[in-house]
């Protein structure tokens, strides 16, 4: 449950952090795109203050006159047309060379036309806005044209800025907060999911449960070996250090690896005597009736590396495909030494069991020959201790140990 907690925080912060920088990149420009008409509107303003007593009488110094006391205030380059557009006057604020020379780099050439423009640019930090507009007189008459370049004061631009990230940070707040409530829905909506998935899980689990001791009981009348076979495979694994993606696959398998014999013959399957090598090709078919059993269900198809391959030996003896090496499934092979093993320990209607000395000493022989020798090796080391604990344990500790190795490997449960 700690790792769903984990997730979710992450993703709900990644989610918050892609959105503050998507949502805040589109806020950012529609604000810029404010703070360029609020500027334009106060250059427009104060521009009219110089265009309002415009008009085509003027004399060049008296215009001079006017610009000069004008460039005072924001703007720091003026240019005045008429209604012919021709130029009648450019005056600049006495600046630097330097600040003159950047300036006609981004000035922008424009048309003088009867609609408004303006375009809003940063030079050495500073906010610049070029405008052009058309002048009339109050009969609305065409008289000229002004262009002009605004210098955006200090005060305004740091208000400007204020703004902005006043506007961003409301927004990324929003985005924090409308995320934190988000976290608990989504734990909550969560914690149902996970509730009916693990009721599903656990269903599935005890109908796999179910089907296998209903063949066991069919064969021996007992749970014993399933549980017990199942238990050394999962040590076994364990002891190899498998996922436990893969020993879930195992543990399924184990349930399930004579499945197919519920579909051979009582007279065959229960006889107390040898088979005759007719009646031991009807037995064989065991193998493929189960995989076409369980091949019937997606959740069990994890169990086919054991119900279909179990019977396979590792020099390619075995049945019903041949199968030699690592051609054969790894859950395959673990299964095929614990199934020897726990049959020659255990008592059958036909025999005694043996004890861990002599069924050790029966199996090595076939190392390389029927079972895999690396795998029977690490087996014969560590077979002992798992002898011990699972061979005479009665059902009850059995089923109880299978369900605490099963809660681990299918829900993560310790």
């Amino acid at each position: 449950m700690q790792n769903i907690h984990k997730l979710v925080v992450t993703r709900l912060i990644i989610g918050w952090m892609l959105l503050s920088v998507m949502l805040g990149g589109i806020v950012y420009y529609l604000e810029l795109q404010k703070v360029g008409k609020f500027v334009f509107d106060l250059a427009t303003v104060e521009s009219r203050l110089f265009t309002a007593t415009f008009d085509r009488t003027s004399q060049k110094d008296e215009l001079k006159k006017r610009a000069d006391d004008f460039l005072k205030r924001h703007f720091i380059v003026i240019e005045l047309y008429d209604a012919q557009k021709n130029l009648i006057l450019h005056e600049a604020r006495p600046d630097n060379e330097a600040m003159k020379e950047k300036l006609d780099k981004s000035l922008q050439t424009f048309q003088l036309t009867n609609a408004m423009r303006y375009k809003q640019f940063l030079l050495d930090r500073n906010s610049f806005l070029q405008v052009m507009l058309p002048l009339r007189d109050n009969n609305g008459e065409l008289t000229g044209y002004f262009k002009g370049v605004y210098q955006v004061d200090e005060k305004t631009l740091h208000n400007v800025e204020i703004d902005i990230f006043g506007t961003l940070f409301l927004v990324v707040a929003v985005i924090l907060i409308t995320t934190i409530m988000l976290y608990p829905i989504i734990i909550s909506l969560n914690k149902g999911l996970v509730k009916l998935s693990s009721d599903l899980l656990s269903g599935n689990i005890e109908l796999m449960d179910v089907l296998g001791s209903a063949i066991a009981k069919r064969d021996s009348d007992t749970n014993s070996h399933n549980y017990r076979v199942t238990l050394y495979a999962i040590r076994f694994a364990e002891l190899l250090n498998l996922p436990s993606m893969q020993i879930r696959k195992l543990i399924a398998g184990a349930f399930l690896h004579d499945v197919g014999k519920i579909g051979i013959r009582d007279n065959i399957l229960l006889k107390p005597d040898s088979l005759t090598e007719e009646e031991f090709s009807v037995m064989r078919t065991h193998v493929l009736l189960g995989a076409d059993i369980i091949r019937r269900s997606k959740w069990l198809e994890g169990a086919r590396e054991v119900v279909e391959f179990h019977h396979e030996k590792f020099d390619g003896g075995g049945y019903m495909k041949g199968l030699a090496g690592n051609e054969i499934p790894l859950n395959a092979r673990i299964f095929s030494i614990v199934d020897v093993f726990d049959a020659l320990t255990s008592k059958r209607p036909y025999k005694e069991p043996f004890g861990f000395e002599k069924a050790m000493e029966l199996m090595m022989p076939d190392s390389g020959k029927r079972f895999d020798p690396e795998l029977l090796r690490i087996f014969n080391e560590q077979a002992l201790a798992l002898y011990q604990e699972i061979s005479h344990a009665s059902d009850e500790l059995l089923e109880s140990m299978l369900k605490d190795l099963i809660r681990q490997h299918f829900f993560g449960a310790k």
